[in-house]
């Protein structure tokens, strides 16, 4: 069964939910809980549980360190994964610097610039010339790649991360990128994400007030 980007949304917030009612004390727990925890269905958590063979048993539910690291093994989180950063403005320097990637299992490995003055090689996480970037990510089998640069320069900086072997990209550059059938690109525009929020609490808010 093919699985959607909605599917694979849904794990990662079960996966939440379930180390969030470990904390409680929880040792198993049954679809409702995790239902309500994520509000959907517990019908829709079978479901999507099913697409990985994932079974619970009907009276004693699922044992929540075995459907972590379950969900883990599918989100590809039983293993490092290794990131670079394209643009070292101030949102590429935040997330390098943001320390809830390494308890997820992401480690930040490199950043690429083109700025001369932002080069730092001999860093815990370098910040390397741009023209670098195909022999460090061919050479560090590097698979995921952040984009945080201005929307003029960003389609070109994809087709060099495509040319050198990048499979998945997170772009947060305001521009909706082309790749190619070998690479998942998400487009991230907090802009309109803004804009989006803004729009309901407005909506909200005049609701409230009749």
């Amino acid at each position: 069964m093919k699985t959607n980007k909605l599917c694979i949304m849904r794990l990662s917030k079960y996966k939440s939910a379930l180390y969030r009612l470990k904390s409680l004390g929880f040792v198993r727990i049954f679809s409702d809980n995790l239902a309500d925890a994520v509000e959907v269905t517990s019908s829709q958590v079978r479901k999507d549980f099913s697409i990985f063979d994932i079974s619970g048993n009907k009276r004693g539910g699922y044992k929540i360190d075995e459907l972590i690291e379950k969900i883990n093994t599918i989100l590809g989180k039983d293993e490092l994964q290794k990131v670079v950063i394209i643009g070292v403005g101030k949102l590429g320097s935040a997330l390098m610097h943001y320390p809830g990637f390494e308890k997820e299992g992401i480690k930040i490995v490199a950043a690429f610039d083109i700025d001369a003055l932002k080069f730092k090689h001999k860093e815990k996480t370098p910040v390397l010339p741009l023209e670098e970037l195909p022999e460090f990510v061919r050479k560090n089998n590097i698979k995921i790649g952040i984009i945080t640069v201005p929307a003029t320069s960003a389609q070109q900086v994809v087709e060099i991360m495509l040319s050198a072997g990048i499979k998945g990209v997170l772009n947060f550059a305001p521009i909706q990128l082309r790749g190619n059938d070998d690479c998942q690109i998400n487009n991230v525009n907090l802009e309109v994400e803004l804009e989006n929020l803004i729009y309901f609490v407005n909506v909200l808010i005049k609701t409230k007030g009749k």
